[in-house]
């Protein structure tokens, strides 16, 4: 009895575990998306607006789901107004400033760049929240910001000055989902995670479709059909699906666990970038990348609870709104 009980316990961890990896897998594709339907000559305003309202059908299922099996209590009039502005922030702007960046960069730079999230949530809690950072933490930030300088200065060669601009604005991307993350801790214990992602989500899309009545009304009904599957794709594929993965996976195994599956992200990126893409693998871009990998794996490292399973399953719901939909 014992012992099935161990194998019970290491197939639930396993099963966690391949749950975060597939879903940092599927999360990194949402880039070579974007970038395939750029070549068919879609524009951000138009692809954005397509993947949040394919999207939302998704989500609204997924509520109505938990609702059945919890009835969630009614929001204050501040909550709504503070949920709006997560969804503009972490769902709507941060993703808009993503697609515009890809435009100018390489898929690999970009998920190097938004792997650097929690390194802006470091900062923003010391800067604005007085918080204090150890010196390994430090470190931690200079080693993952120097991997991202390199792999910029190889993308640069191949792509030109407009790579900065590009780099500029991902990396304004993930200060914006930072700001999200931090703004979502408190949210999340007063409306639940699910209730969150899907009233932001709807924020997002609401945002996002002010946005192409304004640029071009007609956008989302006259493109290509392989745009509309590329849209369908990442918003099923490469949004809701990896979302639920993430949420799932962090129940089963904690935050910290999930985080460091996560490094497949931009391992990944780099290799469908090149299969899909033809976009060329450096020795400087995987050197790059593995200063930034190892600069997370520190700051993970540095930061796992050294708590109970029960405790940290408990804790760890705080941290389910931040998988990222960008």
């Amino acid at each position: 009895m014992q012992v099935d009980r161990r194998i019970l316990i290491q197939r639930h961890y396993v099963y966690g575990l391949l749950m975060a990896a597939l879903g940092s897998v599927l999360f990194s594709g949402k880039a070579i998306l974007v970038k395939l339907a750029f070549t068919y000559g879609a524009n951000a305003e138009t692809l954005i607006a397509l993947r949040m309202l394919m999207a939302l059908p998704l989500f609204w299922a997924i509520y109505w789901w938990q609702a059945r099996k919890k009835p969630m209590s009614p929001l204050t009039r501040l909550d709504q107004v503070k949920i709006f502005a997560l969804g503009f922030m972490g769902y709507f702007f941060s993703s808009y400033l993503d697609f515009l960046g890809l435009q100018y960069i390489s898929v690999g730079l970009e998920r190097i760049v938004l792997y650097l999230t929690p390194t802006i949530v470091l900062l923003i809690s010391y800067f604005v929240l007085k918080k204090a950072i150890s010196r390994l933490q430090w470190y931690a930030l200079l080693v993952g910001y120097l991997g991202v300088i390199v792999v910029f200065i190889q993308d640069a060669s191949s792509t030109g000055s407009m790579a900065l601009l590009g780099m500029l604005l991902v990396f304004a991307s993930a200060c914006s989902y930072a700001v999200y993350m931090i703004g979502s801790g408190e949210m999340v214990k007063r409306v639940g995670s699910v209730r969150l992602v899907v009233y932001a989500s709807s924020a997002s899309a609401l945002l996002s479709v002010i946005q192409i009545l304004i640029y071009d009304p007609a956008a989302v009904f006259v493109q290509v059909q392989q745009i509309y599957w590329l849209s369908l794709l990442n918003a099923s594929l490469c949004t809701v699906i990896p979302m639920l993965l993430i949420m799932v996976a962090i129940n089963r195994i904690g935050s910290p666990l999930v985080a460091q599956a996560g490094i497949l992200g931009p391992i990944s990126t780099l290799l469908m970038g090149w299969i899909v893409l033809s976009e060329p693998i450096t020795w400087i871009q995987i050197g790059g990348m593995g200063l930034v990998i190892g600069a997370m794996w520190l700051l993970v490292r540095n930061d796992a609870p050294k708590e109970s399973k029960e405790s940290v399953a408990s804790k760890s719901k705080d941290l389910e709104a931040s998988s990222p939909l960008n």
